[in-house]
């Protein structure tokens, strides 16, 4: 009896947690994935082919990566080793490899080699596998709940297919709650346990698309729910609630959940989406986000995106960062809120930020020429007597305090890197800057 189904059957009893003994024990009751598992689809006839490749399998806790691994288990003709990235470490990477050029070796048979939360592992064990899924002496499958691209080596990526799993719909977990609370053996049915229409539907929303959350907040609330007379457990909202406490946020600090809201919530700024803009506030919010990281976003987006089309962007923008400095959190995400409304609201433009870009390209691009010798600073009388500062025009002394002259390198002369937008306060900018130079200025 292999590890794996030594695990099993430990956990078929009655002791084992709703969700695990409520796993799919054939694809007939798996749900969901159809766009990977479908009849047609290619990793299904590969399954049914037991012809696998190297894959991995990313997706959102409770979609159902473990379950798939274990229906593998039951149908290949080769041997199914699992480990778990939290517990084993290179000595059984090694130990697992030795066996399987042996199995291969003495009887032909073919090892899949299965990694539960593979991006547990350091690069030092990943690179344990990668020799031996490149010359076949086991097939790799890999589980995880972080995008593959930022957790798994790029050499062990390359050999492998990667198939994302998606968050079951609020269907699909209504399913297998109906599911859960019929069967006799390894569900609830025995119990008489069902569920009021609110409470079925808070719980399939905190959920969030987590079969394993919703079937263990199930038994967690059928157990506390004392039987009526006729032996019948009715579930109400606030017995759900208590069991559930709080939805859990697909949102990990360090992983893509945070890249992926930081980036939500930066376009909705720029989109002037006030309300996308505090949606995704509230949930980094919720998920424990540092709150001074997202201050800062704010005074980058102040100054990237607002820019001069509202000039007092970026001072409300430092000032939301010194204030959640000063006040700490909770109270610290009022101004947090108060900056992003301020800056999805505001007028857009970003000429600041492309006109240094241009001036940028030009910097690494071209010959970096001396400074033109009317703009230099003439401290010393040698610098006096090479002409540093001849020519040059104090525009203080000019009406307007403004005079015409060159402030560019010869060679760049002409140049207009700074081109002020229509919007907002720019406009006032355009305005000046047309009466000070014309249509076409100097740089």
């Amino acid at each position: 009896m292999s590890l794996f189904d030594h695990t099993r059957q430990q956990h078929a009893g009655a002791t084992a947690p709703l969700a695990e003994r409520m796993r799919p024990r054939s694809f007939d009751q798996f749900v969901g994935q159809e766009h990977i598992l479908g009849p047609e689809r290619v990793l299904r006839r590969a399954i049914a082919a037991d012809r696998l490749p190297s894959l991995i399998l990313w997706g959102p806790p409770g979609s159902g990566k473990t379950t798939l691994a274990r229906l593998v288990a039951g149908v290949t003709q080769a041997h199914f080793e699992p480990v778990s990235a939290v517990t084993s470490g290179v000595a059984d990477l090694r130990r697992i490899v030795a066996e399987a050029k042996d199995r291969q070796g003495m009887y032909q048979r073919r090892t899949i080699l299965f990694v539960d939360e593979i991006h547990r592992f350091n690069k030092a064990q990943q690179d344990v596998i990668l020799p031996h899924v490149e010359d076949g002496t086991v097939t790799f499958i890999g589980a995880t709940t972080e995008n593959p691209s930022f957790e798994v080596n790029a050499p062990l990526l390359s050999r492998c297919r990667v198939f994302t799993l998606q968050s079951l719909t609020a269907e699909q977990v209504d399913g297998i709650i109906g599911r859960a609370l019929e069967e006799p053996e390894q569900g609830l049915g025995r119990l008489q346990v069902s569920l009021d229409d609110g409470a079925l539907e808070h719980l399939v929303n905190i959920a969030n698309g987590d079969a394993r959350v919703a079937l263990n907040a199930l038994e967690t609330a059928a157990f506390a729910t004392p039987p009526d007379a006729g032996g019948c457990r009715v579930i109400g909202v606030d017995i759900i609630s208590d069991a559930l406490q709080r939805r859990s946020p697909l949102y990990d600090k360090a992983g893509e959940g945070h890249y992926d809201t930081i980036s939500a919530f930066i376009k909705s700024v720029r989109g002037s989406s006030p309300d996308g803009a505090l949606y995704w506030l509230a949930r980094m919010i919720e998920s424990g986000e540092d709150p001074l990281f997202i201050a800062r976003r704010l005074v980058i987006l102040a100054a990237e995106d607002i820019g001069l089309a509202e000039p007092q962007a970026l001072p409300v923008a430092v000032a939301a960062q010194q204030a959640v400095h000063f006040l700490g959190m909770p109270e610290g995400r009022i101004p947090l809120a108060e900056a992003t409304v301020y800056l999805a609201t505001a007028p857009k433009s970003n000429t600041a930020y492309m006109a240094l870009e241009r001036a940028l390209e030009d910097v690494r691009q071209r010959p970096n020429d001396p400074v033109p010798l009317h703009l230099r600073n003439a401290v010393t009388g040698l610098m006096r007597g090479m002409d540093y500062g001849k020519g040059y025009r104090y525009a203080h002394d000019h009406p307007g305090h403004f005079v015409e002259q060159e402030f560019l390198p010869p060679a760049l002369e002409g140049r207009n890197y700074y081109q002020p937008s229509t919007e907002g306060k720019e406009q006032e900018i355009e305005e000046r800057m047309r009466k000070w130079w014309g249509e076409q200025r100097p740089g």
